[in-house]
Order: structure tokens, then sequence, then C-alpha cells
């Protein structure tokens, strides 16, 4: 074992009791920090406007600070932008972190010195922590590589401003980035496909142990690498590689085509990270829960999603939740962001320790007609069908069909790329049908009252959705295709890549 092997299983060792203390006193830390973030920033902009003097529990908490999207929380951040400061948070921010908004265009979160820890030191207890249950950390006698954006970050108001994952390439700590690949000259190139090419060049014959990143782009990593080699596994090529960090999206829609890359089942750490904060982590390698991050430096509330578009929506705070309730995840921070909607919806499957999974998106959904079909159910209906038939899929996104052409009744219509084609396509439609009015219990109102016709499939063409990220300039990074939208313009737009 080497010196730095064995120094890092100690800092694991502490690290996995202090997780184990704090899952103990989560509701006792939380109010501790939302008063310590009143105490902080009462001298603000922000605090002075909204009487943060006045506040002493967390009634008064709600009285004086609303729930805010990014539009409503803009006229601060502007002046943060244009170089003021003791706006939100004392000082200024070390940087932001720079987003596309639906409606917005670009958003500038600010992250302070404040509220760094929360994303380095979260990262660095998921991995540690995890090495404790292994009790081992060998994967720094190897490599490991993080597919991120470019690091590279320009100024606004005086701020250094990036994409999150950028960002964290700055702040990583020594002891891994001397493990670390790729190398900066590569991980600057903007272009996704040229990088991926040069990515490959870098690692091909490296002792490859950690991969981090978006699944469909770890995909396309796993793809281009055993095409450059021949090789029909990752594991041919990397036999060292034992652990898959991920984040972003669910994992189980990729699960089965990455482990058919990969030739098996490898260890993976599930995060939720967000440039607003770093959410949760999971800190069980066997419990697919993520545990909430209740100490560091985020007070977080909960909406019930079916509240979230109301004038005055029911708060709660962490002591106030229930099991498998979906809630909008509403966050206040040391980084001055206040009763902000995240726009994640979770959903707690545990209370003691408080561990969650994400839902979906607060404005990706489907209520064309009240059903108010979620992420996580579209996620959960296809996947039990494809499992049970062992069909892979590669992606999909699902939308509203209001005015069929055919004038026929409406319908939920499914854009799918498929890794292997069911052998009855009409049974598989009728079979998804089926799970999702298992999972939502107004769309099963709708499709016996004959409100809705069952559910149309189209099958997409190999590589449609990496085209169409392409043409959105979204191809790798930290992007994202939406599961669902509530109107018709992903699928007008994936319209074209329908088979034949």
């Amino acid at each position: 074992m080497s010196v730095k092997t064995f120094i890092i299983q100690k800092a694991a060792a502490y690290v996995a009791r202090y997780i184990h203390t704090w899952k103990q006193t989560a509701l006792v830390d939380q109010d501790k920090i939302m008063l310590d973030l009143i105490a902080k920033a009462q001298n603000t902009s922000f605090g002075k406007d909204h009487h943060f003097k006045n506040i002493k529990n967390y009634n008064d908490f709600k009285k004086n600070i609303p729930v805010r999207d990014y539009e409503e929380l803009r006229p601060y951040i502007d002046q943060i932008v244009k170089g003021k400061e003791n706006i939100l948070w004392p000082g200024k921010p070390k940087y932001f972190a720079k987003t596309s908004g639906t409606t917005s265009g670009v958003k500038y979160i600010p992250i302070t010195k404040d509220s760094m820890p929360n994303h380095i030191a979260t990262a660095r207890n998921a991995m540690l922590n995890y090495f404790h249950q292994k009790d081992s950390a060998s994967v720094f006698n190897g490599k490991m590589i993080f597919l991120s954006g470019s690091p590279e970050l320009e100024e606004k108001g005086g701020v250094p401003t990036g994409r999150l994952s950028g960002i964290v390439n700055h702040e990583i700590p020594s002891w891994v980035r001397t493990n670390q690949l790729p190398s900066l000259a590569t991980n600057v190139i903007e272009d996704w496909e040229h990088k991926l090419e040069k990515i490959v060049d870098e690692t091909l014959k490296q002792d490859m142990r950690l991969i981090s990143g978006i699944p469909p782009w770890v995909q396309m990593y796993y793809e281009r690498i055993l095409e450059r080699t021949g090789k029909k596994t990752i594991k041919e090529v990397f036999p060292n590689y034992s652990l898959f960090m991920y984040g972003g999206v669910n994992f189980e829609p990729y699960r089965a085509k990455l482990e058919e890359l990969v030739g098996g089942r490898i260890d993976s750490i599930e995060t939720f990270p967000a440039s607003e904060g770093f959410i949760a982590f999971q800190d069980d390698k066997d419990d697919s829960g993520l545990l909430l991050n209740t100490r560091s430096g985020i007070f977080f509330e909960f909406i019930p999603v079916e509240n979230i578009g109301d004038k005055n929506p029911e708060r709660l705070s962490l002591g106030q939740v229930e099991l498998n309730k979906d809630y909008a995840l509403i966050i206040n921070n040391n980084a001055g962001l206040w009763g902000y909607n995240i726009g994640d919806c979770i959903r707690f499957v545990s209370l003691n320790p408080y561990k969650l999974l994400v839902s979906g998106r607060v404005k990706h959904y489907i209520s064309a007609f009240g059903e108010h079909v979620i992420g996580k159910e579209v996620e959960e209906a296809i996947l039990s069908v494809a499992n049970a038939q062992n069909i892979s899929l590669t992606e999909f996104t699902v939308a509203p069909q209001v005015n069929p052409p055919d004038g026929s009744t409406p319908y939920h219509e499914w854009f799918v790329e498929f890794d292997t084609l069911p052998a009855d396509m009409q049974q598989f439609s009728l079979e998804v049908d089926g799970a999702m009015c298992q999972q939502n219990i107004y769309y099963d109102d709708l499709i016996k009252g004959n409100i809705l016709q069952p559910l149309k499939i189209r099958i997409l063409k190999k590589d449609s959705f990496r085209e169409y990220m392409k043409s959105l300039g979204k191809l790798g990074g930290q992007n994202k295709v939406p599961r669902l939208s509530n109107d018709r313009k992903i699928a007008d737009e994936l319209s074209p890549f329908i088979a034949k």
C-alpha cells in the first residue's frame, strides 16, 4: 500500500464517522443553518429589504422571504453582475456558475467563498465514504477521469464565470489532481466530438480506475474506446476500472447498455449536484437513496409538487416532510440564494436518515389534461416493461399530442431510440401504457374515460438524440435530454428522426 493510499484510507474512516454523526442531527443542524444564514446576511441589500433582523424562527422566515425562481431573484443578481457588493451575501461571489434557462436565457448563479466547500467537500465526502465501505482506496493507484465542461472562465462584474463542472476543475485538491485526466489542454476544447477524440487519445493506454460523468456522454466515451481498440468490453481495455460516479440524470434507463459496454456491473455512486448547491449523494453503495446534505450551508424547504403553482404555496421544513410524496425543492444557502426554487422534484424514501430520490423537474411534466405526469413515472413505466422483455433503450422523451392530425382522440406520444427493438411493438406499447396507468391514477382515469387513447411510441433512428443535441449545440458536458415536456417543441424537432 502506498503512503498516499494509506493516508486516504485514514481520511475515509474519519469522513465516514462524520457522516454518521450528522445523519443523527439533521433537524438540529437545519435550524442552526437557517439562523446562521440570516445572521450573516442581515446587512446585505436583500437582508435589509426582507427584514432579516426580525426573523427569529421558521414562521418568521416564511413570512419575510418569498419563494422565487431565477427571474424573480434576477434584479438582485443583475446588481452583482454589474459589480456591486453585499447584495445577496456579504462581499462579492467567488464565481458565477453559468447555466441555461428556458425563459431567462443565460443564468448566473453565485458561488461564494463560503459556499464553495459545499460543492468540493461534498464530492470528496461521497468518494471517501465509498472508499471506507470498500476498505480500499486502490482507485488512487491508477487514473480517474471526470467528463466535464470546459474550465475556461470569463468575467462578469469582476467575477470569474463558467459552467459549474468547469469551475470545479479549478478547485480540485492536489491529492486528486495528480491522478486526474484529461489534461487542461484537452478539457478546454469546446467541440464535444473533437474533445472526445482527445480524451480517448489520453486515456486509451492508462490504468483507468474511476470514470465520472453524465451517463449518455460516458456511453459515447465507452463506444469510442471500443471502436478504437476493437475490444468487446471496457473491462478488457481497463481491467482495473472499478467505480463509476454519475449525477444529473436517472441511471436506470442507461444501465443495461452501459453494463453491456463495460462487460458487467461495477460499483457506482450517484450524486445530486447542481449549480445552486450539492444537494445529496449516495452514502451506501447498496442503497439507491441519496443522503440529504443537511450540514453544508444549505437550509432546505419543500413544497408539495401539486401546490408549486399556487400564489402562496405551503412550505415545509425538513421535519414536516412525508415518505413517498413528491416535493419541489427550495434552497436557501450561503451563496445568497433565498427561497430559491431550483426546479427539481424529489421524493423521500427514508426519514431516518433523510434519503431521497430525484423524481423529475418541476417544469418537465405533462398535464395537458390534468394528469400531471412526472419524469420518474415515465421512466419507471417504460423500464419495468423493457427489463421484463430484455429490451435495451438508448434514450426517450414524451410529449402530449392534443390535436392528432387524423382527428382522433388525444394521446401521449413517446419518442424512443431503442438499442434492441421489441419483438412485438404493439404489445410493448400496450404494456407500457398499462404500466403508466399503475404509475399515475389521473392518467389511468383519462384512459378509462376515453379522454386519452393509449400512448403511441415513435421509433427513432440510431443516434437521433445525439444529432438532436448536436443541433442545439448541447452535445456532451452536463447537458441532458428532458424526459418529458408539456408542449410539442421537442417532439416536432424529433419528428424528422422517426424511422420509417
